[in-house]
């Protein structure tokens, strides 16, 4: 171990005061596990509470970067909450049936407390899907750019901790600025966006819990300059987890949109998406079904190669409008890829021109979606 180089750190970490506690990251543990290599590779990890600042971690691996002789830095990030009941698990209790939101006899513990207004920032959709892979970040990128070119005033939240792909698709990746205490988000394509993506490291793993989710969540809600806006899209991770709750909870949303592909698979778990929605009083505006066909190159004809149908069926099953299928188009994927969306890069095409039919019958109606 380079004993040198580790006190060099544990010093810089030692000038880190946490607002929230008033004490140093050494002092209060909030540090631990420092390990450095000969060559300058610092390890250490982070405990953060649900109260602190989620840009804590940025500042923290900024001030080692800045230490003579590092060579590279990786923070893991903890909850707290979580490392002291690891350090002191009481005994497992016996397995139990689980409750289920709205079943008799399960506890009726409110969900949230009253979500908070947001009027700056228009008409809040959630974008969603049951499982990944289905397109849903492309979607939620490409209708927030047709927006734009339609002349809205559009900010994208990338609500997907787990897997912040945003930075990439809008090709945008940069440390925000901060001015007096509020993020100023990076902006891409006429959209305002703010990221974790910006925030992390691109390989950093966000293991994190409900508390920690839910506070990054309502950071870049409330602690955003976004200005004025007349839509703020927010891209959920696939599921129904704690970042789906924590943004429900956090601002009061218009709706959302779910995604699925035409595969039974795939509408199976975004019915059970949409009717987490349900259940928590958000609305759902639609379904938008992607990779629906693909058109053969030699003979033009559309092959239907997830299946067909399946954006239709849940739509019927839910009582909410089918607002678009969305051709299986290569360059889609290249265009998210390269930081381009389909909707700039090539809008004449099938896939371009259903999304913007979409966002077209998004903003057609506010307050509903036909």
């Amino acid at each position: 171990m380079n004993t040198s180089l580790t006190a060099r750190v544990s010093a810089a970490l030692q000038q880190i005061t946490n607002p929230r506690t008033g004490e140093d990251l050494v002092s209060s543990e909030q540090v631990a596990n420092i390990a450095v290599t000969l060559d300058g590779k610092v390890r250490f990890e982070l405990r953060l509470a649900s109260a602190d600042d989620a840009t804590l971690a940025r500042t923290v691996r900024q001030a080692v970067e800045k230490v003579d002789g590092v060579t590279d830095v990786r923070v893991n990030v903890r909850d707290a909450v979580q490392v002291a009941v690891t350090a002191d698990a009481p005994p497992p209790k016996p397995a139990r049936a689980l409750p289920v939101m709205s079943q008799p006899g399960a506890p009726s513990t409110p969900l949230a407390p009253q979500p908070v207004d947001y009027p700056h920032l228009g008409r809040i959709i959630a974008v969603s899907s049951g499982k990944g892979g289905v397109g849903k970040s492309t979607v939620t990128v490409n209708l927030a750019v047709a927006l734009a070119q339609q002349g809205k005033r559009v900010g994208l939240l990338d609500a997907d901790i787990y897997g912040p792909n945003l930075p990439i698709m809008l090709g945008v990746n940069a440390p925000p600025m901060v001015e007096n205490e509020r993020i100023i988000p990076l902006e891409a394509h006429g959209v305002k966006v703010m990221s974790l993506g910006f925030l992390i490291e691109r390989d950093q793993p966000a293991i994190w819990r409900g508390p920690i989710v839910m506070k990054i969540v309502t950071q870049f809600l409330r602690d955003v300059a976004w200005g004025e806006l007349d839509y703020l899209f927010v891209d959920m991770p696939p599921g129904t987890g704690d970042a789906q709750l924590s943004l429900v909870q956090a601002a009061r949303i218009e709706g959302a949109i779910i995604v699925t592909t035409p595969q039974e698979v795939s509408v199976g778990d975004a019915l059970r998406g949409a009717k987490m929605f349900e259940r928590v009083g958000v609305p759902v505006l639609g379904i938008v079904e992607n990779m629906s066909w693909f058109e053969s190159p030699e003979t033009g004809k559309p092959m239907a190669i997830f299946g067909s149908g399946g954006g239709q069926r849940l739509a019927d099953e839910l009582g909410v409008p089918l607002l678009g299928q969305v051709p299986l188009y290569p360059p889609v994927g290249e265009g998210g890829d390269s930081g381009r969306p389909i909707v700039i890069a090539d809008p004449s095409c099938a896939a371009a021109r259903r999304l913007i039919e979409v966002a077209a019958r998004i903003s057609a109606k506010p307050g509903r979606v036909e």
